[in-house]
């Protein structure tokens, strides 16, 4: 089984790699665009120096592996390297002349006629590219080792974060030579679009709900939630007010995604429950978010 699962990670972040390259070297670099983080830089250097961007790509992803082996751990470490040496291998094949067919410019099929377009289908792209890849534990490296480790101690979601680090490299694109403020316009319309759908991504699945069930068949369903589901729940005391009778009433704090399987069970259990469903924001404990405050500037007293 964890022979599967692997192998079903490393498929499905080889589908986030070919989908975050193909958004830089299919529509946003064949069209003078770029985005943030380390690629943006990446893209910048290159058009500096002249060496292309998948070397810049891999050199200084080297640099900063050791960072993500040892804070965030050594399975998130060998898929990064998978997903960097992917990354580089295709930033290279798709950027040659002869996989021209797969850029977004005049003759070809995948040419957009607006510009707008371009940098908000790249940015659509490499956001479900990002979100795939990470999703299974990996990363392209960069701003993304970057981000996760700061998501882990302080409470700033991945796509704000990469908002800022990109405000910053798309900036400096006005400073190079054969580009004006339209680039760096289109620069922001692929991060804004980038870092939304990202969180958009992420945040829609973890997020969490609050469930009450009122069911004659009370033990039956929290024993269901308890044993099967592995959830926590609580009993709180309620009256009915039309019959007057003291009767018990189950919470349950659940993703998302785990709702349809807790709705199947009541309904399997007692098909005349009554369940309301409520968003939860920021919830934290076991199972579900670690309380994140940043790390205080405060000496303990002695």
């Amino acid at each position: 089984m964890k022979v599967l699962q692997g192998i079903y990670d490393y498929f499905v972040i080889t589908v986030g790699v070919v989908l975050f390259v193909m958004a830089w070297q299919s529509f946003l670099l064949p069209n003078n665009m770029i985005d943030g983080g380390l690629t943006g830089a990446s893209a910048l250097l290159s058009m500096v120096t002249g060496i292309s961007v998948d070397i810049w790509y891999f050199g200084i992803n080297v640099l900063l592996l050791v960072l993500a082996w040892f804070i965030l751990g050594q399975g998130f470490g060998i898929k990064t390297i998978y997903a960097i040496l992917l990354s580089t291998a295709l930033f290279r094949v798709l950027g040659n002349e002869s996989m021209s067919f797969l850029w977004s410019v005049e003759g070809q099929p995948l040419y957009v006629g607006d510009g707008v377009l371009v940098p908000i289908i790249g940015g659509l792209l490499e956001a479900v590219g990002l979100a795939l890849i990470i999703m299974r534990g990996g990363s392209t490296g960069g701003t993304d080792i970057l981000a996760l480790i700061v998501n882990k101690f302080w409470p700033i979601t991945v796509g704000r974060f990469y908002l800022y680090a990109d405000f910053i490299v798309i900036s400096l694109l006005i400073l190079v030579p054969g580009h004006c403020f339209t680039d760096v316009v289109y620069g922001y319309i692929t991060m804004g679009v980038c870092a939304y759908v990202l969180d958009l991504i992420m945040l829609g699945r973890e997020s969490t709900v609050q469930v009450l069930v009122f069911s004659d068949k009370i033990k039956e369903i929290g024993n269901y939630i308890n044993h099967d589901m592995e959830r926590g729940v609580t009993g709180l005391k309620a009256i009915g007010w039309y019959t007057q009778e003291d009767r018990m009433v189950l919470m349950v704090m659940l993703r998302k995604t785990e709702l349809p399987e807790l709705v199947r069970a009541v309904k399997d259990l007692d098909s005349k429950a009554f369940v309301t469903v409520v968003p939860a924001n920021n919830v934290f404990g076991e199972g579900f978010d670690q309380i994140k405050t940043g790390i205080s500037k405060r000496k303990k007293k002695v």
